[in-house]
C-alpha cells in the first residue's frame, strides 16, 4: 500500500515540475488556460491532418460559449498563434492553422519536458 502511494506522490510531483516548466514560457507567449485549451484542440486536429474550421472551434461547447470562443480565436490570431486558411472554391469555410510561432511554442514545451525528464533520469 505504501509503495503505491509513493508512486502517486512521485507522479504528482513530476506533474508539478512539468507544470512549472510550462508556466515559464518565453515572453509574449503567455496564454490563459482557456486560450491554451483551445489552441491545443485546434493544433491537435491540424496535427492529425484534419484541420478544424472556425465554425467547429466555435462549437466546442466544453471550452465555452460560441461568443467566448470567437473572442479567444480573435485573441490567438492577434498573438500570431493562429491563422486562417480558405480552401480554393469554398471561401465560406475558414480553417484554423497554427503559425510558425505556435510551432515554436510547442517545440519549447517539448524541449522543456525533455529536460525535466532527463533531470529525473540522472
Amino acid at each position: 500500500m505504501e509503495n503505491s502511494q509513493s508512486l502517486f506522490v512521485t507522479a504528482y510531483l513530476r506533474f508539478l515540475q512539468l507544470a512549472k516548466v510550462i508556466q515559464a514560457l518565453p515572453s509574449g507567449m503567455e496564454m490563459d488556460a482557456n486560450e491554451s485549451a483551445l489552441l491545443q484542440a485546434v493544433v491537435l486536429r491540424w496535427y492529425e491532418n484534419s484541420p478544424m474550421t472556425v465554425r467547429e472551434a466555435i462549437g466546442l461547447a466544453d471550452l465555452g460559449s460560441p461568443a467566448t470562443l470567437h473572442k479567444r480565436i480573435t485573441r490567438l490570431r492577434g498573438k500570431d498563434m493562429l491563422s486562417t486558411l480558405n480552401l480554393e472554391g469554398d471561401r465560406r469555410a475558414k480553417f484554423l492553422i497554427p503559425t510558425e510561432r505556435t510551432l515554436e511554442y510547442f517545440s519549447h514545451l517539448g524541449q522543456s519536458m525533455q529536460q525535466v525528464h532527463q533531470s529525473q533520469a540522472a
